[in-house]
């Protein structure tokens, strides 16, 4: 919390003013070169290293906080109520889950269905089995996300992309976007690049600092790097050791499920160079454990995935 100090004499508050202004003059004429010095959209950027002022998560310090499906332990998943509970606690890494609409729409839901996290059986009770693909984003849009969570969310909706990214922008966060079930959405990672490159997010600053997409399909990942080679991605599972090196060629992280990953493991991960010229990283999944999030840190992982972002840095931070 900000504090205001105490004015002690007026030469003092002269004086403060006058830094003030000095900073904001230079910092104003900071913003102004890097915005001139900014890349036209399209053209390749490098990803920003880790260890660098605002870089995309690495291997300095602890491990990375991704907040999975935002501050999902505290508030329903992947709703804006969710991201800003993660900002609340001061976690910039967002992660979530796109799917497209029968209309073509793009929304943050995880399930293939939409029974589990919203009324749609109750509001449409003849459209059973409720998938995601049979609904347009206007009726979606009428589904109460937040109610099968706690009273104090009913009304929450299934946010589009569009609106979740709007909403991490006004935060100042940063995005794990995963394309969820890509099988199901034939070319929706064209979808999300298109819908990204709307809102602003494929400019350098969020290329470089704050945006990594991810799918447990390697083929969609493949489709990903092939349309924006600049972005950095992840593939979501535990490849063998032996087939680490093919998965180097077209993606910058594995993330696995930390059940199933070891110290040997991490180390051949790490041990290959992605895309970027950079190691490869890991970002595990998904641990809400205090000892568990301190024995992925022990394992040199560069992120954790998790649905309590403040327990889980609290415990990694003082390891």
């Amino acid at each position: 919390m900000y504090v205001r100090p105490s004015r002690r004499s007026l030469s003092l508050a002269a004086a403060t003013a006058l830094l003030g202004l000095a900073l904001t003059l230079a910092g104003g004429t900071a913003a102004l070169a890097r915005s001139s010095a900014e890349p036209a959209a399209g053209t390749p950027a490098r990803p920003a290293l880790p260890g660098e002022p605002g870089a995309l998560p690495g291997r300095l310090g602890a491990p990375t906080v991704f907040a999975h499906r935002g501050a999902s332990a505290y508030a329903p998943e992947n709703t804006l109520a969710a991201v800003d509970h993660a900002d609340g606690l001061g976690i910039d890494w967002v992660e979530n889950d796109v799917q497209r609409t029968r209309d073509g729409e793009l929304v943050v839901v995880h399930d293939e269905t939409l029974a589990r996290t919203t009324d749609a059986e109750q509001v449409f009770p003849d459209r059973s089995p409720w998938r995601v693909a049979d609904f347009t984003a206007a009726e979606i849009a009428r589904l109460d996300a937040g109610s099968w969570f706690g009273a104090a969310f009913a009304g929450a909706r299934v946010p589009t992309l569009r609106e979740y990214l709007d909403r991490l922008e006004r935060n100042g966060q940063r995005l794990l976007l995963e394309i969820k079930l890509p099988a199901l959405y034939p070319g929706i990672e064209g979808d999300t690049l298109r819908v990204l490159e709307e809102a602003g997010w494929l400019d350098r600053r969020h290329v470089t600092r704050r945006l990594v997409v991810q799918s447990f399909a390697a083929d969609s990942i493949r489709a990903v790097h092939a349309l924006r080679p600049d972005l950095t991605t992840a593939f979501l599972g535990t490849p063998a050791v032996a087939d680490l090196p093919a998965y180097a060629a077209f993606t910058d992280r594995i993330n696995p499920w930390y059940g199933g990953i070891s110290a040997e493991w991490v180390a051949a991960v790490h041990d290959l160079t992605g895309p970027h010229g950079r190691r490869l990283e890991v970002d595990a999944w998904t641990v809400d454990n205090a000892d568990v999030a301190v024995r992925m840190a022990d394992l040199g992982v560069d992120g954790i995935i998790t649905n309590r972002p403040d327990r889980i840095r609290d415990a990694v931070a003082g390891r």
